[in-house]
């Protein structure tokens, strides 16, 4: 998953993207409203992270610019206003959660995990491909009960293939949704990546799980063509 922190506390932002990218998702962060917006009309997030006391332009003003476009990317508001007018406000200025500081990690991870696959799956947090198991609470994949020891960026495409699976995925896809703002879409990297990845999958399946879709993509748990 593909998430934008937005906070101008630095200290405090930095904590919370490597938590994030401990976790594997890819994370890109800004400090202020203006540098936001110019990344939120450029890049594709599955969810912002957004305070609202924001040099140069304000969260609020973030909010309302992106909703003017944009009605489907998730934001969750991190911000010390907890009163219930404050949130309120987010809410209705088109937030789709609102945590208030301070705030424990876990209690924010959660809140990520909720909204990310609140759109895929009504289950709990196991997602499953035949004998593949997913634990989205503490990113791990595993096999018969063994966990596999995958890289942050073959758990994100890993993650992002099976909440998808049975439809095809393109390379484009998986940079915007897997990869931060770094990376050349014109790179080799995916496809190393992908190919390490289902290596690992092949030595404890005894078969290889992600399919090429010619012309189209990659299909996890369809038939190769």
């Amino acid at each position: 998953m593909h998430l934008l922190v937005i906070e101008d506390e630095h200290a405090l932002c930095e904590t919370i993207v490597r938590s994030l990218r401990r976790l594997a998702y890819s994370v890109d962060y800004c400090y202020d409203g203006e540098k936001a917006l110019e990344l939120l009309g450029v890049e594709c997030y599955d969810l912002v992270l957004l305070d609202l006391n924001l040099p140069k332009k304000d969260g609020m003003t973030v909010l309302r610019a992106l909703r003017q476009t944009d009605r489907e990317t998730r934001v969750l508001i991190l911000s010390a206003r907890s009163e219930v007018e404050d949130k309120v406000q987010g809410l209705d200025a088109g937030a789709n959660d609102y945590l208030a500081k301070p705030f424990h990690l876990a209690e924010l991870e959660a809140r990520i995990r909720s909204l990310t696959l609140r759109q895929f799956t009504q289950q709990n947090v196991l997602l499953s491909c035949g004998g593949l198991s997913f634990d989205t609470r503490s990113r791990t994949a595993a096999v018969n009960g063994q966990t596999l020891t995958l890289t942050r960026k073959e758990t994100g495409i890993l993650e992002y293939l099976m909440v998808h699976q049975g439809r095809p995925v393109s390379q484009e896809e998986l940079i915007d949704h897997v990869w931060d703002n770094s990376v050349d879409s014109f790179s080799n990297s995916i496809r190393v990546h992908i190919s390490a990845l289902r290596k690992k999958l092949r030595a404890v399946l005894g078969y290889d799980p992600i399919r090429n879709r010619i012309g189209e993509g990659y299909l996890m748990g369809g038939e190769e063509e």
